[in-house]
């Protein structure tokens, strides 16, 4: 008789899989609805996150470089609010990307022999990798321990690694990505997540002139387009989908009144598209919603926070007074 042979999947190949059964969910669920509807966090493959470090490097693209500033100028403000209870703590960031603004703050906190963990949280383990390796050129002491995945199943794992007070970054102005009711939602569960006494720095892109929000969005370079048409390509590489990716445009809208800055791919013809042997029917001129860019007032920030189990202790505004990031303290 033979002898059995147990076969070990590697654990990260399980995750893969998982990821992208996920990923299938998402989008047949998203475009079964009315008005059809993508995914936003799914932007950001290999070249979906080279092309948003174009789009930061972008002049139009103004939200980088001002809270840019104000890592930057002030540094020493937020550092003070992080470690006004002179003691240890692990400092969270939630979609870190590659961390250009908080390598100012990971720098200063080092040079002040600060005892921190740097845990920063992303969907994509790519950037994670590229993260990794530019904090230990820049940073060689660094504590780094790295958490790729959804926000709160890593938090939950961050909490599992250690009992220490957290310090939470939410930068970007991501918060912006969430429509009004669900950014509500978020900063509730990120609330239980956390301890009394723990504090979130989160970044809220203001609302401001118009066409300077709109041009940020719709770059005359086209970069922004292909940021969102690239999802379509994800799309048909991991889910053997056949979008006509050219077949589609991208499209922008800024409501002033409201603050609501929405992005959309509009098909140009009828079409069929077929993903995991389900077909779907674009018909020519259909929006297919991609993204909220969602734009606040002071006043709404701090509703947020109150409304949301938080005390606001303050906020640093970069030198246009077109951006903040404020420090949110959980009560």
């Amino acid at each position: 008789m033979k002898s059995q042979t147990n076969i070990i999947i590697p654990e990260r190949e399980i995750k893969n899989e998982e990821t992208n059964q996920q990923f299938l969910k998402d989008v047949l669920e998203g475009l079964h609805e009315n008005p059809k509807h993508l995914q936003s966090k799914y932007f950001y493959d290999k070249r979906g996150d080279k092309l948003f470090q174009e789009i930061m490097a972008m002049p139009e693209y103004y939200l980088t470089r001002c809270e840019m500033d104000i890592f930057q100028n002030k540094t020493a403000e937020i550092a003070a609010v992080i470690r006004s209870e002179d003691t240890p703590f692990d400092l969270i960031e939630l979609g870190a990307g590659d961390a250009s603004k908080s390598l100012h703050l990971l720098q200063y906190l080092d040079k002040q022999n600060t005892d921190f963990t740097y845990m920063p949280i992303d969907i994509s383990g790519n950037i994670l990798s590229v993260l990794e390796k530019k904090l230990k050129n820049n940073i060689p002491y660094l504590d780094i321990k790295c958490l790729e995945g959804e926000y709160f199943e890593m938090l939950d794992k961050a909490a599992k690694l250690s009992s220490r007070r957290k310090v939470v970054l939410f930068l970007g102005s991501n918060i912006g990505n969430m429509e009004l009711e669900e950014a509500y939602d978020f900063c509730r569960e990120l609330r239980k997540k956390l301890n009394k006494g723990d504090v979130v720095l989160i970044g809220f892109d203001l609302k401001k002139e118009p066409n300077t929000i709109l041009n940020a969005y719709n770059d005359p370079k086209g970069i922004t387009a292909l940021f969102n048409l690239n999802l379509l390509d994800r799309i048909n590489k991991e889910l053997k989908a056949n979008f006509i990716v050219e077949q589609f445009e991208h499209y922008q809208t800024y409501d002033p009144l409201t603050g609501t800055c929405k992005s959309y791919l509009i098909s140009l013809e009828d079409q069929k598209v077929t993903i995991d042997s389900e077909d779907f029917l674009f018909i020519k001129d259909e929006a297919v919603y991609m993204e909220v860019s969602q734009k606040f007032s002071i006043d709404d920030t701090e509703n947020m926070a109150c409304k949301s189990g938080f005390k606001p202790i303050g906020s640093i505004m970069d030198s246009k007074e077109w951006f903040i990031d404020a420090f949110w303290l959980a009560d």
